[in-house]
């Protein structure tokens, strides 16, 4: 995949709770820099971004999506994203399957899984 420092990034599955990787991941990649925006079913605000209910309320279209939430859920995503024309596609460790990941790549969608973006990118060691 591109880099995507200056791009335009969700996350899916940010959470309020510190210990959760929802939230590190969505904390850091701010601190870091990145142009990111939060997503969470319970909307709201958390670090001082507000957070979007779905990814169709953002006022643009996502260059990437991070996807945190449980494998039940990425599927839902997956076309949520697919409808809304997003290119590409993170699947952090854990919320993947075969399954959901060929489903994407059907889609025509860049799909990367079973890696961190945060290792990847450099943002955690």
């Amino acid at each position: 995949m591109d880099n995507f420092k200056n791009k335009y990034i969700a996350v899916v599955g940010v959470s309020a709770e510190p210990e959760k990787y929802g939230h590190k991941i969505f904390r850091d990649l701010l601190d870091s820099g990145y142009n990111v925006v939060g997503i969470n079913l319970k909307g709201g605000e958390i670090l001082g971004q507000k957070i979007y209910p779905q990814l169709k309320d953002l006022p643009i279209v996502s260059d990437l999506v991070i996807i945190v939430v449980p494998p039940a859920a990425t599927a839902k995503i997956v076309d949520e994203c697919h409808e809304l024309g997003v290119k590409n596609i993170w699947m952090q460790p854990g919320t993947e399957s075969d399954e959901v990941i060929n489903k994407a790549k059907s889609y025509g969608m860049n799909v990367t899984a079973r890696a961190c973006f945060m290792k990847r990118n450099g943002i955690w060691k």
